[in-house]
């Protein structure tokens, strides 16, 4: 998806219903969730309502059998806001929300030292499919496939800032639905809202790849503050 401006649907009860500043003895974020990925490792990003482009990203380490946060940062979402990861439609310019897992990372820079997870360098030919008539279709490609038009694809090198770090965010992505979106992913920060992905600034990216471990099945829940988004997992 481009920055600037299902295999299962768990329920429609699980509601990822917390806003990013909780009440006085509420549990955290974590806690309240009917399911977090089965992991030890598990980033939220929070909105106030589905029309915000702003909010709350938080990264947590299950610790003896408890959650602890690891870090917090402020977040970016798509220009229309966030939609629904099951309904979501691509074009929309909106983030889709959900519980995913986070395929692998890449980015045009070097992997922040201490990175273990599996990291893809960017080249001049590295590609994200986005045509929906192609066998590649929500895949990174290299070079481009001769079945994926250039101009329903995203050249990765030609956003250098933002794809300086970046972890592949699982939508869509295990089955692919044509039509349903591509190519979101946790970003550097561009000028303002996304395309439809989620956005930090570039030093808590840069922290979140030193943190995240293969080994910990890291996921990300997508949701709104007000309770009106259900979690779907892929």
């Amino acid at each position: 998806m481009r920055p600037g401006a299902l295999s299962v649907l768990v329920s429609a009860s699980l509601l990822l219903a917390a806003a990013p500043a909780r009440a006085a003895g509420e549990p955290p974020l974590p806690y309240r969730m009917a399911d977090t990925g089965g992991g030890d490792q598990l980033i939220t990003a929070v909105a106030a309502r589905t029309a915000s482009t702003t909010g709350t990203l938080t990264w947590w380490d299950r610790r003896d059998g408890g959650w602890v946060q690891a870090g917090t940062a402020p977040a970016r979402f798509g220009a229309n806001g966030l939609a629904d990861g099951a309904t979501r439609r691509q074009g929309t310019e909106t983030t889709p929300t959900g519980l995913y897992g986070l395929p692998f990372a890449f980015g045009t820079a070097p992997a922040p030292p201490g990175t273990v997870y599996p990291y893809r360098p960017v080249r001049e030919d590295s590609w994200w499919c986005q045509d929906n008539a192609s066998r590649s279709y929500n895949r990174w490609a290299a070079p481009l496939p001769a079945d994926c038009r250039a101009g329903e694809a995203e050249r990765l090198a030609g956003y250098p800032a933002q794809y300086a770090h970046a972890l592949v965010v699982g939508f869509n992505y295990r089955h692919p639905v044509r039509g349903r979106g591509a190519g979101i992913f946790l970003h550097v920060d561009g000028r303002g809202a996304t395309a439809g992905c989620v956005s930090v600034p570039a030093e808590a990216m840069r922290r979140l790849l030193r943190w995240a471990s293969p080994a910990a099945r890291p996921h990300i829940a997508i949701g709104t503050g007000d309770g009106a988004t259900a979690v779907t997992r892929y």
